[in-house]
């Protein structure tokens, strides 16, 4: 199931709840003390800076696997978000040791340098977000070359704070077929958050087949839950070209020569009331394509992202920032939210503070 911390952080007394929080995460994803003690510096560095240059915000803490060739062990990652003044100066910030008040003495330059990755995206006048992924090891390079391939991220919250979230979201590749899977649980709370986990579970087991035999596979994955909407898009590298398939009510766009185009999924609820057949659509995919997937939580009517400097961010902070910027104090969340990325060619760091920029 989708563990989730949310801290909202809006007083220098919260530091110590994200640290907290990232403490417990690190034990739930089984890391080693030294990496816990890692999680819980960057998370206290991160949730400083909220306090003291953004006048508040918050982090969110999710468990991530990571790709298959790591055992999918489960990384801690942290996602601070604010819609603060900015980074007048991201390089500058960047340096280990750079400050413009009384700190830790740690900085995003020392965040930058003992996470696994980490990527951070800032604008004047509209905030920053920043994102920490820490695994089980420390990075064994510092500036190493990240891997070949697209890469995955996201984010998910829980409606009120709550300890699961009833979405879920994951990647998994087979060959040159990478897949991305994002599931909403019917309804919110623990329950919810077992159909989405059992589909993430299920999808495991049919990494090689098309879209279609995989929701009917998890279909059949379900039928002991309550059920879930279900988005499976599934890219073909070598043939460039994507294959999306969506039953109920998972948003999906995406964007190729600067052009957003929806995906619709059908009707139905998998593992309860799936239709009988399953609809594909096929879209061509270029090295400049990029892919979210979203549950219902997200409003309606959330304008995607054109800062190009943002798209080639680590696919997880671009999550943050669609997550952020759709949501406000006048349209309160009414549901459990996540939001998935699939997109760029993991050649570059096209992210402002990014290392490694590797995804999930």
């Amino acid at each position: 199931m989708s563990r989730v911390w949310e801290v909202p952080v809006d007083d220098s007394t919260r530091v110590r709840d994200v640290r907290v929080a990232a403490e417990a995460a690190g034990a739930c994803a089984g890391l080693g003390p030294h990496r816990i003690a890692t999680a819980a510096l960057v998370a206290t560095e991160l949730a400083t800076n909220l306090v003291r240059h953004a006048d508040g915000g918050y982090v969110l803490i999710n468990l991530v696997e990571r790709a298959p060739a790591d055992g999918r062990r489960l990384s801690v990652q942290l996602v601070a978000l604010d819609h603060g003044p900015g980074i007048p100066d991201v390089a500058a910030a960047m340096r280990d040791g750079y400050t413009t008040a009384a700190s830790l003495g740690a900085g995003l330059g020392t965040c930058r340098r003992i996470a696994n990755d980490f990527d951070l995206h800032s604008l004047p006048g509209r905030g920053t977000a920043a994102m920490a992924r820490i695994d089980h090891e420390p990075p064994a390079d510092r500036y190493r070359t990240p891997p070949r391939g697209p890469r995955a991220g996201g984010v998910n919250v829980p409606l009120g704070r709550a300890e699961y979230s009833g979405d879920a979201w994951s990647r998994i590749c087979a060959g040159d077929r990478h897949t991305l899977l994002l599931a909403d649980g019917l309804g919110h709370g623990p329950k919810a958050a077992e159909a989405s986990g059992a589909a993430v579970d299920a999808l495991r087991d049919v990494a090689d087949r098309p879209p279609a035999e995989m929701l009917r596979h998890l279909g059949r994955a379900l039928r002991r839950t309550r059920g879930a909407a279900v988005a499976v898009a599934q890219l073909e590298l070598g043939a460039g070209r994507l294959h999306f398939a969506g039953i109920g009510n998972v948003g999906a766009r995406l964007r190729t020569d600067g052009t957003w185009k929806a995906m619709l999924s059908q009707p139905g609820i998998v593992g309860a009331q799936a239709p009988a057949s399953v609809a594909v659509q096929r879209l061509p995919w270029q090295d400049d394509s990029l892919l979210v997937l979203h549950s219902d939580g997200l409003p309606g009517r959330w304008t995607p992202p054109d800062d190009a400097v943002l798209l080639g961010c680590d696919p997880a902070v671009v999550a943050a920032v669609v997550l952020r910027d759709a949501g406000s104090a006048a349209r309160p969340v009414r549901d459990d939210t996540c939001v998935a990325v699939l997109g760029g060619s993991g050649s570059g760091s096209g992210g402002v503070g990014s290392r490694h920029g590797s995804g999930g």
